[in-house]
This record gives structure tokens, C-alpha cells and sequence, in this order.
């Protein structure tokens, strides 16, 4: 099979490639195409990817290229993992809402829908082109906003376009390994949109654990969700939120945190990664070491304000192991292309699931995956409160649509406006004028 990576010079591909090295099956990624525009970026990876496959005789074969009709021509899988504006563009989004006193984070709140209508109409063009020139591929969407971007692209793939992230599944394996229970044994209950949802069961054997989790205190506080929001507001919420809910339930003291901090999470990863790959442009830089010594910080410091401000201390060990959505992936591929049905919990169109939001919405639930793709299981309704917090943040990512395909500058302010973290109109259009100053990208919002 042939995978191709849209962002092949992004500095997680090497994650993605090692997963597909431990893929010895017959139906396994025999090749694997880079795509990006940064040439400098490609070869840097494709050096790391080289120094991985070393010694391992079935390796997937890599091509790089800066071609995109070549590298989506004949492809059976299509992983789409973005970046519009790069890092400096990330940092942006966050300094131009900080100014304004709201969270600048990538997928929450102002960052999230800047980030959102720069990405839009670029994956919107990628959809098409890849519903002509690839029909039958799956798309794989890693580019953020996950839901946002995975739903914008099935306006134009339908079901062959599935988003992932690691973060359900990671918060799911953290409540069974405290639980004392095989994580690959567990069925997860959860339900939301992408880094807006909520684990509410944790079944093992047809048994709910998680009212025994809850039930103790010293065992609920002593893995990271426990740390990061208080045993007590777990308890009153009688369920486990995903991390990213910590930018709802702590706004102003997340908001305080980053204003203080030194740098934004994007300015440290910008910097970061620049160092990174202008070391491997040094031909006698040891490729993979380099990467993965990099790959360690960039983890350990993950949400580090966050911990702070809930006072949680350092990411435990079990928290920076490998395991994330490069494996969410090939257990999606797997489940598709050999028919070796699994569940996992994806970014798909919600038809019936969570009855207070449309068909065509995409939401992050549960599926069965087969060879006919993933479907969404039923799950519990909401309770009132994580509705209140869905409705409204799908109805940000519709104006975030409605704003892309038509240019128009008072629905990106309605975006902004709609949002539950920003919390004024007059700082919503503030923010439009801030980022289309920021963001040459943006200057197609120039219509009423």
C-alpha cells in the first residue's frame, strides 16, 4: 500500500514512520511519499526516517517530493498533517489574543479559530484535489482544528475523511492503568467534539469502573487529569473531562499563566524546531538522536502552564511514553484495509449520535472501524452542561465555515463573538483586524 504524508517535513513524521516499521503484515505501507513545501524540512526528516529504517529489511520505502498531484496519484491512504503559517504563524495567534487578555492556544478559543481560518479554505483545496486525483484513498486528518478541518474536508470526501487525535485514547489507557485494568481490554464511554469531551465510563467486562475511580480520592488524584483538575470538581462533574477542557474550567488563570509566561507554547516550539532542523543541515548531525533528544523536551514541557496553575508538578513518566495518534492511525488503517474490525474513538460526522447536533457534524465518539470505514456507536445523551459548551463551540466552527467559503468579515467576527472564552464583540472584531494584520493569509475576509 502507498501512504503519502501532506507536511512530510513536519517534525512528528518520524513518530508515524516508526509505527509502520512494526507493521510486518502482508497488507502493510510498503512506500511512503513525503509531501511538503519546505525542502530543507523534507530533507531533515527524510534523513531521521533514513536512520530509522536502517537494518530493518522490510522498511517502507520513502519519496520526498514537493510535487503534491505526484505524491496523491495512486495513494491509498492520505495522511493530511498541515501546518498554514508554520510555528511563527502559531506564536502569532498566540501573542494577538493574549493582547486582548483571551487564551491564544491553536485549537481553543481565539488561536484556535485563527488557526481554523487559515487552515480552511488550504484543506478545502486539498479535499478537491484529492477527491480527483485519489477517489479512492482515505484521508487521515491530523491538522488542526481536528474537527473543524476534518468536517470542512467532508463537505467534499464525505466518510473518506476520518479525524484523529491521541488525546481521548490517552486519557482512556491513564484511567484503566490506575485502575489496575488492561487498557486494550477497555471500552471507553466518551463523547464531545475534538479537545471538548468527556470520558463517562470505562468499561471492563461489561462493569463501569469509573464510579470506583471517583469514589476514591487518593487514586483519583494520582493520575494527570486527577493533578490537573482537583479531585473535587471530577467528582462533582461525576466524570473525567479531556485536558484540553482545563482552557474552559481555569480560563482566567490559564489566560494569567501565559501572559506571565516568558514565552507562548508556539514562540517555544518555533524555536525549538528552527534549532532543530537548522542542526540537520549539518551532513555529520546524527540524524535520530537529534530528533528524538528534541522530541523529549518538546513532551515534557506539554501543557506545562496548565500543571502549574493547578499546582501538578512534573508529567509522569508513564505520560511521555510514545503511543499516541501515529498508532490511533495504523489501527485505523489496519481496521480499513484488512478488514481487522477494532473500535477507537475518531472525528467523524455525527448522523445520529449525539442528538443535539446534526447529521453532518462532525463530532469525537466512539466507532466501529471496518473495511467500510468508521460508524459512530450510540452513546448516553450529554448532560446540560457539556451541551451548553458543544453547541456553542460547534456553532463557532459553522461560522468559521460560513467565513471561509465566503469571505465574510462579519461572520469571522461572529466566530470570534460566539465563542464562551471570548467574552465581548467589540474584542472579537478587535481580534479579526489584529490577525488579518498578523496574517497576509486572512486578507480574503474583506467582504461584509
Amino acid at each position: 500500500m502507498k501512504l503519502t504524508i501532506l507536511g512530510g517535513g513536519g517534525f512528528r513524521v518520524p513518530l508515524v514512520y516508526a509505527a509502520l516499521l512494526a507493521d510486518h503484515a502482508e497488507d502493510r505501507v510498503t512506500a511512503v511519499t513525503l509531501y511538503d513545501t519546505d525542502t530543507d524540512r523534507l530533507t531533515a526528516v527524510a534523513r531521521v526516517l533514513a536512520d530509522q529504517a536502517a537494518g530493518v529489511e522490510d522498511a517502507p520505502v520513502v519519496l520526498a517530493t514537493t510535487e503534491l498531484d505526484e505524491a496523491l496519484r495512486g495513494a491509498d491512504f492520505i495522511f493530511s498533517a498541515i501546518r498554514v503559517g508554520g510555528l511563527a504563524g502559531r506564536a502569532a495567534d498566540e501573542r494577538v489574543a493574549l493582547d486582548e487578555g483571551v487564551l491564544g492556544q491553536e485549537t481553543v478559543g481565539a488561536g484556535g479559530i485563527a488557526y481554523g481560518l487559515r487552515t480552511v479554505p488550504v484543506a478545502v483545496d486539498l479535499a478537491r484535489r484529492i477527491a480527483r486525483l485519489a477517489p479512492h484513498a482515505w484521508v487521515i486528518n491530523f491538522t488542526n482544528p481536528a474537527g473543524l478541518v476534518t468536517e470542512a474536508m467532508s463537505r467534499h470526501l464525505g466518510d473518506r475523511v476520518i479525524g484523529i487525535c491521541d488525546s481521548p485514547v490517552g486519557l482512556g489507557r491513564r484511567i484503566a492503568r490506575v485502575l489496575g485494568a488492561d487498557p486494550e481490554r477497555a471500552w471507553i464511554d466518551y463523547a464531545g467534539l475534538n479537545h471538548l469531551g468527556w470520558v463517562r465510563g470505562l468499561y471492563i467486562d461489561g462493569r463501569d469502573e469509573l464510579p470506583r475511580l471517583l469514589a476514591d480520592p487518593e487514586l483519583l488524584g494520582s493520575f494527570e487529569e486527577g493533578k490537573l483538575f482537583g479531585t473535587e470538581w471530577l467528582r462533582s462533574l461525576g466524570a473525567i473531562p479531556n485536558e484540553y477542557l482545563h482552557y474552559y474550567y481555569f480560563n482566567r488563570e490559564a489566560v494569567r499563566a501565559y501572559q506571565d509566561a516568558e514565552r507562548t507554547r508556539g514562540a517555544f516550539l518555533r524555536d525549538q524546531q528552527e534549532g532543530f532542523y537548522a542542526r540537520m543541515k549539518d551532513p555529520a548531525a546524527p540524524a535520530f538522536p537529534t530528533w528524538d533528544r528534541t522530541r523529549a523536551e518538546r513532551e515534557a514541557t506539554y501543557m506545562s502552564e496548565n500543571r502549574d496553575v493547578a499546582g501538578a508538578g512534573e508529567r509522569d513518566e508513564s505520560d511521555l511514553e510514545s503511543g499516541g495518534y501515529e498508532h490511533v492511525a495504523l489501527a485505523l488503517m489496519r481496521a480499513v484495509a484488512r478488514d481487522e474490525r477494532t473500535s477507537l474513538i475518531l472525528n467523524v460526522r455525527n448522523r445520529t449520535t449525539l442528538t443535539v447536533l446534526d447529521a453532518d457534524a462532525v463530532v469525537e465518539v466512539p466507532c466501529l472501524v471496518d473495511a467500510n470505514g468508521a460508524h459512530p456507536v450510540t452513546v448516553a445523551p450529554l448532560p446540560y452542561h457539556a451541551v451548553g459548551l458543544v453547541t456553542a463551540v460547534k456553532a463557532v466552527e459553522r461560522a468559521v465555515l460560513d467565513a471561509a467559503e465566503s469571505g465574510s468579515r462579519s461572520a469571522a467576527v461572529q466566530a470570534f463573538a460566539l465563542h464562551p472564552l471570548v467574552d465581548s464583540v467589540s474584542v472579537a472584531r478587535r481580534l479579526v483586524d489584529g490577525y488579518t494584520k498578523v496574517h497576509p493569509g486572512l486578507a480574503y475576509l474583506n467582504r461584509p
